[in-house]
């Protein structure tokens, strides 16, 4: 299965993924071409970025280990920006997990973690039989859509 076919006419990836980033750019409802299997690329809209990242995702091997990006992001925020967050088990404690992978990114390098991170959750939601990102646990799709909004917040703002 590739990646395309993971967000393929998605109903969900509009309202988690785009709408937050409606002050950057206004037009994120988006609009599906089912002939070139791509977002239609529309003024005001991020389709090229989310186009340009599905393929990004689709050239990017996944990591051996499911948080191993994610937390590197953590780190670097415990470690750059001193806050008081812990590793408890698997979850980062201390701070909303969307602030940290956010605030992390900023030390991220071409966002390879966050990017890593999301070819991870989607690797995995495939595996265990989520084949498309309408179709993923609730609480791994938002993790999911707040990472690719991150991503492409991320590169809104460098240029």
């Amino acid at each position: 299965m590739n990646i395309e076919d993971f967000f393929y006419k998605s109903t969900y990836l509009d309202m988690f993924v785009l709408k937050p980033l409606w002050i950057a750019r206004g037009n994120w409802d988006l609009s599906w071409d089912s002939e070139t299997k791509r977002y239609i690329v529309e003024e005001d809209s991020f389709g090229q970025e989310i186009n340009d990242l599905i393929s990004e995702i689709e050239n990017t091997k996944p990591p051996k280990k499911y948080h191993d990006n994610e937390d590197i992001l953590a780190e670097y925020v415990n470690q750059n920006l001193n806050w008081d967050i812990k590793k408890i088990k698997n979850r980062w404690e201390g701070a909303e997990y969307k602030s940290i992978l956010e605030q992390g990114g900023f030390g991220d390098i071409d966002e390879k973690n966050l990017v890593s991170a999301a070819t991870a959750r989607i690797h995995t939601a495939i595996k265990f039989g989520q084949k498309h990102f309408d179709e993923m646990e609730n609480g791994h799709m938002i993790i999911l859509s707040n990472i690719l909004s991150i991503i492409l917040y991320h590169r809104f703002t460098q240029n």
